[in-house]
């Protein structure tokens, strides 16, 4: 009997279904590099939901389609998960990227009124809507780079009126923008000027007023551990509070320095324990034994020219969970590719194609709870895709510049086509 569905999506030249490991949960070591590589292939879908994979012939002898879609000649994923942005800026800052390329460190970009507080200041003057409007726009760009599934830090208003303002920009732009997204409270990302001299005193009012307050506003709360910003037991006791509100933990943990971030993220259960360019010994045996996703974010490296990337080879061999994201922000890594970040994880992580889409899918949508929901092409699962104009899967971090991604399907529903002039018909649906 043939069954009828919304929608085929037909004659994909290699679909990545990730279905050979299981539906939920993360992969690890060897079980990364299983991707369920279907040659043309399709996908039927009900209801915004995936129905079945296999070969074109045999989807189309069993389902009856009201539309149908022909891929012919692309390379179709699992939608990306970008599991680590910080979209919510109103001003970027080019200006401080070409003082860094000229020499200047941390320091100096800061005394010339650059870094985080410059973000802060132009956020602060923003408007509610004018600062939706920005987080709108950049969350489009994430769709038209394949990206399905986001997750979107606040941390740029560092006060309460400020990161308030901050979540409900990016509440409000995700009621406007197709994406699936969760929300991350990080007013512990820096000290704000009003409070350089009493530290202490900011993490009472992140702890006792902000959290509290703005905790109905977000999904998870995150902090900058690190030494010079917050100090091991600050970090501790704005997680604590986190917790005791309902939120889930994130942690910027072992980025520029060993603090034990990796592991103090572990002791708290955290979903992510994120940068780790510095991580221990201890923190990736504690990674390797936890459900902690270790999310690596070489993009941030790579633009600010520093030479300690995260050690993926041992902690992929050790057995903790990785995945991959862009950290898009307009100080350290101004990209919404998640393609080029896999560039980046091959050539210096030294990862393979397997493993970058396994990190950029399944393993990120466990950190954000949503591996039931996205990550594979399970039956049951959003029909989220990423159709990509590369020649084969294995061309997954071998083809980087530009944008590959031909299309973006949410649901079930094109969200966005990147239609090159060789061939306009190829997006034209069939009855």
């Amino acid at each position: 009997m043939v069954a009828t569905v919304d929608r085929l999506f037909v004659h994909c030249r290699q679909l990545v279904t990730l279905t050979e490991g299981p539906a939920t949960g993360p992969r690890r070591g060897e079980a990364m590099r299983r991707l369920g590589v279907v040659e043309d292939g399709a996908v039927a879908v009900r209801g915004g939901r995936v129905v079945a994979t296999g070969p074109t012939h045999q989807l189309r002898g069993e389902y009856r389609a009201q539309a149908e879609l022909d891929l012919s000649g692309f390379v179709v994923l699992p939608g990306f998960v970008d599991c680590h942005t910080h979209p919510a800026f109103a001003a970027t800052r080019e200006q401080e990227f070409h003082m860094r390329c000229a020499g200047a460190d941390y320091m100096a970009i800061a005394q010339a009124g650059g870094g985080i507080l410059s973000s802060m200041r132009a956020v602060r003057a923003a408007s509610l809507a004018d600062l939706t409007d920005a987080v709108e726009r950049h969350l489009w760009g994430f769709a038209a780079h394949g990206t399905t599934t986001i997750e979107c830090k606040s941390g740029y208003g560092l006060s309460l009126a400020d990161e308030e303002k901050s979540l409900r920009a990016l509440q409000a732009a995700a009621a406007r923008a197709p994406l699936t997204t969760k929300r991350t409270f990080l007013g512990a990302h820096e000290f704000p000027p009003e409070f350089r001299a009493d530290r202490d005193g900011y993490v009472r009012l992140l702890c006792e007023q902000m959290i509290p307050q703005l905790a109905p506003l977000a999904d998870y709360c995150d902090v900058f551990a690190e030494p010079g910003v917050f100090d091991r037991a600050q970090s501790q006791r704005v997680l604590a509070a986190a917790k005791a509100a309902g939120l889930r933990l994130r942690v910027h943990a072992d980025e520029i320095q060993p603090m034990g971030g990796a592991e103090l993220a572990v002791a708290l259960g955290a979903a992510s324990a994120d940068h780790l360019g510095r991580i221990s010994d201890l923190g990736i045996e504690r990674l390797a034994a936890s459900d902690t996703v270790g999310v690596l974010l070489p993009g941030t490296i790579f633009f600010l020219g520093k030479p300690h990337y995260a050690p993926a080879r041992r902690m992929i061999d050790a057995g903790c969970a990785v995945a991959l994201a862009t950290d898009f922000n307009p100080g350290s890594c101004y990209t919404q590719s998640m393609t080029l970040i896999q560039t980046i994880a091959c050539t210096q992580l030294k990862m393979t194609a397997e493993e970058v889409i396994t990190a950029a899918t399944i393993n990120p949508a466990f950190s954000l709870q949503l591996d039931a929901e996205v990550g594979t092409l399970h039956p049951g699962k959003r029909a989220d895709l990423c159709v990509l104009d590369i020649p084969s899967w294995q061309a997954i971090g071998y083809a980087f510049g530009g944008n590959p991604v031909a299309m973006t399907v949410k649901d079930g529903v094109p969200i966005v086509a990147n239609v090159t002039e060789r061939d306009p018909d190829w997006f034209a649906e069939r009855p």
